[in-house]
């Protein structure tokens, strides 16, 4: 019972460091250098992944990704097409 009070308490941790910008991998190595297991740190990565998983939103449609090429003078710029694009294409 007390290794999963630990784990709850390093999942509430993880989430709690995690929104405030900390690196997964950093929060791993600050609970390493406390002497916590590394068995036990890395079954409450897995936990709190899988519960943020959990609460993550449903994307229901693709994002359109467009890109615009500008010029030195933050002006766009005519992308010519070659004739083989003209004839293929």
């Amino acid at each position: 019972m007390r290794e999963l009070e630990q784990r709850k308490k390093l999942v509430d941790y993880l989430k709690r460091n995690l929104k405030k910008g900390y690196t997964m991998e950093a929060l791993k190595w600050a609970l390493i250098n406390q002497d916590y297991s590394k068995s036990l740190i890395d079954r409450a990565i897995e936990q709190t992944n899988m519960e943020l998983a959990e609460t993550a939103p449903v994307m229901k449609a693709k994002p359109k990704i467009t890109h615009h090429v500008i010029d030195e003078y933050d002006q766009p710029v005519q992308i010519k097409r070659s004739w083989w694009d003209k004839i293929f294409g």
